[in-house]
């Protein structure tokens, strides 16, 4: 019993302090969705022993907190919301930023939404279907269900969302508080012959540095998110206190907790076990908790439902601030008068999910998506690096040691170089989609002549039958209402469409 409570006390002490503070439960839930229960497979598959697995979850979190510091500078020396898209756009010009933009609003938040979404049907249906992986269309129907429903919570109201993820945020620590305290009782009782070092470091076959770059593509994808506060800057109260406050809390915090999961995990199963099983967290509930093994796919459907409704508000906001910069419709800029919520960019964010929905598989997704986000993330670091020299009398009133971006830079460069030599296809289709949008910013950006008929359609015209819609577009203004800790600065556009 008492190390039951020492287990379940931190938990109970982050849990307020998530519940008290909302940068720090958008930072946290962000980076807490379906990642941890999926990506232990393949973070073990490609590193071949469970010894190096954990040695890459907690330089995954590393790196992840280099790479948060730097965000951190930029987000409060050029406080634009919109993230990555904002800064490239800001420091490179136009068209590099516009092909973050593309990237993202094409293929990364869509697909990551898309993950995290047949995650948690995956987990839901399980119960149902104990004993085979559950029906193709069921979990497309059940995924768009709960799209379709956190989508309208987001039209609907920022302080309903944002409650959403306080409280699913709990539940997500809660999930895999569960399983971190199942596997210190296996631990006390003896069962940890796969962790002494000797096993532990046992290797199946000698990873090359290709996939051990793989691996930690892996564990980045269960880390993504860790950059999300710098989608919503401007809807942040005091950035230049709460963005690093948030940083230095929930980064440490989730390497820590992930850390943790991955050994229990091993305590109770061996490495071909993990390998064979679909879901991880539904097999380790099977062999500890028993008759209470409903438990754990349930827990895992909350964390989920907390991470999409996440990634929905800030992907969302990144479409937002690329139609304000007049890279996308600027209908993508308008927001509702009376709820405040980028409505139009919300259901883009939507739609383009639903498509990933039907054509993609989850563990073929992953490589995918982590190798687009981190090019983007070591261009934006880069991007830091240049600004400095370019204008280095800018005040920054958050300004980190040179050695952290370069220390970054050198591990992406490393690992995207050799994740592109041993899997070549995927990560040189995600440079491909990339590149196409070369001519769609200079057909629809740089060109300024366009005919009328082309602009109208650009602008908007297709949505006429909203003639009385009044919208909000963002610009700094002094209106600045609050909303459950999120400060919204914004003039009044009136639009009659």
């Amino acid at each position: 019993m008492v190390i039951l409570f020492l287990a379940i006390f931190p938990f109970c002490l982050f849990c307020v302090c998530v519940y008290s503070s909302n940068t720090f439960s958008l930072s946290t839930g962000n980076i807490i969705g379906s990642g941890i229960f999926i990506s232990p497979k393949g973070v073990l598959e490609h590193s071949g022993s469970v010894g190096l697995a954990l040695i890459v979850w907690v330089l995954g979190g590393c790196i992840a907190a280099l790479g948060s510091l730097c965000y951190a500078e930029l987000g409060v020396t050029i406080p634009k919301s919109g993230g990555d898209y904002s800064y490239v756009t800001e420091i490179f010009g136009g068209l590099v930023g516009f092909l973050l933009l593309w990237s993202a609003v094409l293929i990364m938040y869509p697909t990551t939404l898309a993950v995290i979404a047949l995650t948690f049907s995956n987990y839901v249906l399980q119960p149902v279907f104990p004993d085979c992986v559950p029906p193709y269309m069921a979990t497309r129907l059940l995924s768009t269900v709960c799209l379709l429903f956190l989508t309208w919570v987001n039209c609907s109201s920022v302080r309903l969302a944002t409650r959403i993820q306080d409280v699913f945020t709990v539940g997500k620590l809660a999930a895999l508080g569960l399983i971190i305290v199942v596997g210190l009782v296996q631990i006390c009782k003896g069962n940890y012959e796969g962790l002494t070092p000797q096993v532990a470091f046992e290797f199946s076959r000698t990873p090359s540095v290709g996939q051990v770059a793989l691996a930690f593509l892996q564990a980045s994808f269960a880390f993504s998110g860790w950059n999300f506060l710098n989608y919503v800057t401007e809807e942040v109260v005091e950035p230049r206190q709460n963005l690093p406050r948030a940083i230095y809390i929930s980064i440490p915090l989730v390497t820590f907790v992930y850390t943790l999961t991955n050994i229990a995990y091993f305590s109770a199963m061996s490495p071909e076990e993990l390998l064979s099983s679909n879901a991880v967290a539904v097999t380790f509930g099977e062999k500890l908790l028993g008759m209470f093994s409903v438990i754990m796919p349930i827990s895992v459907a909350l964390s989920t439902f907390g991470g999409i409704n996440g990634y929905l508000f800030t992907s969302s906001r990144l479409c937002f601030s690329g139609a304000r910069e007049g890279h996308l419709p600027s209908l993508l800029a308008m927001i509702h008068f009376k709820n405040c919520t980028p409505i139009p960019a919300l259901l883009c964010c939507c739609t383009a999910t639903i498509v990933i929905l039907c054509i993609g598989e989850t563990h073929n997704l992953i490589n995918y998506v982590s190798f687009i986000n981190y090019l983007s993330y070591g261009v934006t670091i880069a991007g830091l690096l240049y600004y400095r020299w370019k204008k280095p009398k800018l005040y920054r009133p958050i300004k980190v040691n040179l050695l952290v971006p370069v220390t970054y830079l050198m591990f992406w460069a490393l690992l995207l170089g050799f994740s592109l030599y041993s899997e070549p296809v995927v990560c040189g289709v995600g440079l491909v989609i990339m590149l196409t949008g070369v001519p769609v910013y200079f057909l629809g950006v740089y060109w300024k002549s366009k005919p009328k008929c082309i602009c109208d359609f650009i602008g908007g015209c297709p949505l006429q039958s909203c003639k009385y819609m009044f919208v909000l577009i963002i610009a700094g203004s002094d209106f600045s209402p609050k909303y459950f800790g999120f400060d919204l600065r914004f003039t009044v556009y009136h639009c009659a469409l």
